[in-house]
């Protein structure tokens, strides 16, 4: 039996899940971006390279990964659900995948500094 309470946890990962989705669309004609810097010579990618030192770009960039494993592992979670049934143990799931993506974001800002 479905409870009120999975609704509400699925409504959270869905949430999330659209959310980390759209930060990476956002992302992804700024990488364009990166990748077209460096057809037009190593000065300008130099010059790119050097923009991305800065605290703001950094913090950007954490939430970039955090964004995509969150999505990653939201993901998964739709996946098992669907496979596997595990509709009890909704919370668990989502809080999880959220724990997980916050370990991996933290990983890569420990690596950065």
């Amino acid at each position: 039996m479905i409870r009120p309470t999975h609704f509400k946890h699925g409504f959270i990962a869905a949430l999330l899940h659209r959310l980390s989705g759209i930060a990476l669309a956002i992302f992804l004609p700024l990488h364009f971006l990166a990748l077209g810097t460096a057809l037009r010579g190593a000065d300008r990618l130099d010059a790119f390279f050097n923009l991305t030192h800065n605290l703001w770009v950094r913090t950007a960039e954490w939430g970039l990964v955090t964004a995509l494993a969150l999505h990653l592992a939201l993901g998964l979670r739709v996946l098992v659900l669907e496979s596997a049934g595990w509709r009890e143990r909704t919370a668990s799931l989502v809080s999880g995948c959220v724990a997980g993506s916050l370990a991996i974001g933290i990983l890569f800002l420990l690596n950065a500094l």
